[in-house]
């Protein structure tokens, strides 16, 4: 398959409170200086088309950040107003308006992986499926490509749901790469968590 050809969503999770972390988790620094939704932003522009940022609470320091960062032209910004009624209202609201083939679904606290990690994992899009997922040692980690026969599940979907209860759906058939880092499993939601980071 022609990655070329592909047109990849990017959606990107800021909206919550980042509450457990007593900071607002999307505008942590890492040590290069980049808060870490610039540094997944900044290389998911590398592999997506569009990069959809869903935001909730401080919404304008969200835009304010990324508009300082090369190639925001990429990026689209969603107000989830809902968004204190968990991720899954945040996911549905960065679906409603895009069309795309792809959706690259990633969480703000994995501003860890590298560039390489982006680009050898669009590699492993396959029509036979539609959603995949990378794994360590078979455990199955972080972000996930799914395309837009999932996103209409999604849609579908009451705003209580989960993504997990969504994926029992029988048409979604899942392929699994097993990708080497341990960093898919990154989830950075307390003070300790980000120090040891």
């Amino acid at each position: 398959m022609d990655i070329k050809k592909l047109h990849i969503t990017g959606i990107v999770l800021t909206a919550g409170l980042s509450g457990r972390m007593n900071s607002f988790k999307p505008l942590l620094k890492l040590n290069n200086g980049k808060t870490f939704i610039q540094n997944i932003v900044t290389k998911l522009a590398f592999v997506c088309d569009e990069i959809i940022v869903v935001t909730g609470f401080k919404s304008e320091k969200i835009e304010e950040n990324l508009n300082a960062i090369e190639q925001n032209e990429k990026l689209i910004f969603v107000l989830n107003e809902n968004y204190k009624s968990g991720m899954f209202t945040s996911l549905q609201a960065g679906l409603t308006n895009t069309k795309s083939k792809w959706y690259l679904y990633h969480f703000v606290d994995q501003p860890s992986l590298s560039l390489k990690f982006y680009f050898d994992f669009i590699k492993q899009i396959d029509i036979q499926f539609n959603w995949i997922q990378p794994t360590y040692n078979n455990r199955k980690g972080h972000p996930i490509l799914f395309d837009n026969q999932v996103r209409e599940l999604i849609l579908q979907s009451s705003k209580n749901q989960t993504l997990r209860e969504v994926t029992h759906d029988k048409s979604i058939n899942k392929k699994f790469w097993e990708c080497k880092t341990e960093l898919i499993f990154q989830d950075i939601d307390t003070e300790t968590d980000f120090i040891n980071l």
